[in-house]
């Protein structure tokens, strides 16, 4: 195999990396470093510093390749909310250039990253692939977007498209020093520095939190799976079940045996209530298990940022 993983200088692209080229796979990276880390390369991988944004450096990431896992992206609900330009240029035309680079080079499958958040908040809970769609958010638009572009190219040009929409993914290698950090390593950080830590409402928010590993996973079975069962497909990664934000920091403290003093201020703007996935098609049809527990992923992911925590003071 011979695969692009775009952002694979980030948290869940550079852990996919790593597991391919333990697979044995020839893999070729494009990063244009804005949140990925030149630490986070793996040496065997061909890194290519571009950004999915520009067609020329999508052809030349693609050329050669026959699995394209498309990662990059601009994460964050609340940046899209203050920059929504830079959510749509980066997730929807970003999207539009690799699909077109990889149709005209000749790829055999292309993955996306997408995100629960095209759900907006489902009535539905565990919430199926099927459950309407209402996104509340720029980015949330934006990964609906290219989810639509992804299934075209798949009946208009036959180009094997498949989409994974990922339940709040967390591990090793997620970064905890920006305004628009996820929750997991936000916790982890104050905890550490002996800080308060922020729940935005009530903490009684839940979520369905997925073990880096797990998503990894995924991608591998969405990559190797049969086109009949895949192609021109949608998929729910996560674990299946659901932990509130408090339960988190409880957790949290636990494991690194700290009380946790939290202060609770007004909840942010298009962030939803819960989120809990079912994972029945993934589990039928990519024969995908989540293989991680709540408290070992937060324990592994807990003692990674001790060992590592420094790389966040540098720029």
């Amino acid at each position: 195999m011979r695969a692009l993983v775009t952002g694979g200088a980030g948290f869940i692209g550079s852990n996919l990396v790593d597991f391919l080229i333990r697979k044995d796979a020839e893999v070729v990276v494009l990063d244009n470093l804005v949140t990925g880390k030149r630490e986070n390369l793996h040496p065997s991988a061909t890194f290519i510093e571009g950004d999915v944004t520009a067609l020329s450096d999508a052809r030349k990431a693609v050329t050669g390749c026959d699995i394209i896992f498309h990662l990059a992206a601009c994460r964050a609900v609340l940046q899209s909310i203050d920059n929504p330009l830079i959510s749509n240029e980066t997730n929807v035309t970003g999207t539009l250039n690799m699909l077109i680079a990889a149709r005209d080079e000749g790829a055999q499958r292309f993955i996306l990253a997408s995100s629960s958040s095209v759900y907006g908040g489902a009535e539905e809970l565990p919430t199926p692939e099927s459950a309407p769609l209402y996104p509340r958010s720029p980015y949330a638009v934006s990964k609906l977007a290219a989810e639509h572009y992804c299934r075209v190219f798949w009946e208009i040009y036959g180009l094997e498209t498949v989409v994974l929409r990922y339940f709040n993914v967390y591990g090793p290698r997620q970064r905890p020093d920006s305004q628009y950090a996820a929750v997991i390593p936000l916790f982890i950080r104050c905890l550490l520095s002996q800080e308060s830590p922020i729940i935005y409402g009530d903490g009684r928010q839940s979520r369905d939190f997925t073990y880096i590993e797990d998503t990894v996973q995924a991608n591998f079975l969405a990559a190797t799976t049969p086109t009949s069962d895949c192609a021109g497909e949608i998929f729910n990664i996560a674990c299946g079940e659901v932990h509130t934000l408090r339960e988190l920091l409880n957790t949290l403290g636990d494991i690194l045996d700290i009380t946790p003093t939290p202060h609770s201020t007004d909840q942010r703007p298009g962030d939803i209530m819960h989120s809990h996935a079912d994972i029945g098609k993934s589990q039928s049809r990519l024969h995908y298990t989540p293989k991680i527990s709540f408290r070992d992923g937060l324990t592994q992911t807990v003692n990674w940022h001790q060992e590592h925590g420094n790389l966040f003071s540098r720029k």
